[in-house]
């Protein structure tokens, strides 16, 4: 079992082993496609930067995700399927 396992021998790593760590370049998030209601101002502004607005909306929205998360913010794990969800206008 994994409390029976020596780790003495094994130094500790060193935040600077980290530095030049790059993401799994091969490694591609699960999308799910969906139908989201925007401002027409907010769309005209992402389309005006050219191809790929879908993706930088996508880089924008979990940049704000992971900046909310530790903050008192939702957490990294989604809503199950059947899990209750509050829309606007209910109690």
């Amino acid at each position: 079992p994994d409390s029976e396992i020596d780790f003495p021998d094994i130094p500790p790593l060193q935040p600077s082993f980290w530095e030049n760590a790059v993401r799994n370049p091969y490694y591609r998030p699960l999308k799910q496609q969906l139908t989201v209601r925007l401002d027409a101002d907010v769309v005209a502004w992402l389309r005006q930067h050219g191809k790929g607005y879908q993706t930088r909306l996508n880089r924008m929205l979990r940049e704000a995700m992971l900046a909310n998360i530790g903050h008192g913010g939702a957490s990294q794990r989604p809503a199950s399927k059947g899990q209750p969800t509050t829309r606007r206008g209910s109690p």
